[in-house]
């Protein structure tokens, strides 16, 4: 299960850093990177891909526009990645500069995929949401018990 939230800094080359307890629960050296919603960027391993790209892609049509937005914004972009010796990816600029990607991140492990967000945008987001979050959380309290 790949989860957890670290910092983490771009170096001067676009490389960001995998941390080791993400990088423990994945198979392989490499992930498929594309757009994600909500300006971050999502990482796969290569096997859930596979299987979203393939339920995305039989599941709608190149002759409706809102399938073909969906196609252009997650599928098009993606591209595989390879963490290297030293535990990095490189992040290509167009998937940097569609995530506002500056120096600093935050790298999100969500069970089966990960995101990457610049810090500062992601530090928006949690706070322009909060009142949101609290209404799911309230209509997920129904749903989960501990």
């Amino acid at each position: 299960m790949i989860t957890g939230e670290f910092r983490n800094a771009l170096d001067e080359k676009g490389r960001l850093m995998v941390p080791a307890r993400i990088r423990s629960e994945i198979s392989g050296n490499v992930l498929i990177l594309t757009r994600g919603i909500d300006r971050c960027l999502w990482l796969f391993p290569p096997e859930e891909w596979k299987r979203i790209a393939a339920n995305l892609l039989s599941n709608t049509s190149p002759f409706n526009s809102r399938a073909r937005l969906i196609q252009r914004k997650l599928i098009a972009p993606a591209q595989e990645v390879e963490i290297d010796r030293t535990g990095r990816i490189t992040i290509p600029v167009t998937l940097r500069e569609y995530a506002g990607l500056t120096k600093e991140t935050i790298v999100l492990g969500i069970e089966k995929y990960i995101e990457i967000w610049d810090e500062a945008e992601y530090q928006q987001y949690l706070t322009a949401n909060e009142s949101e979050f609290q209404e799911a959380a309230e209509e997920l309290g129904g749903l989960v018990s501990f």
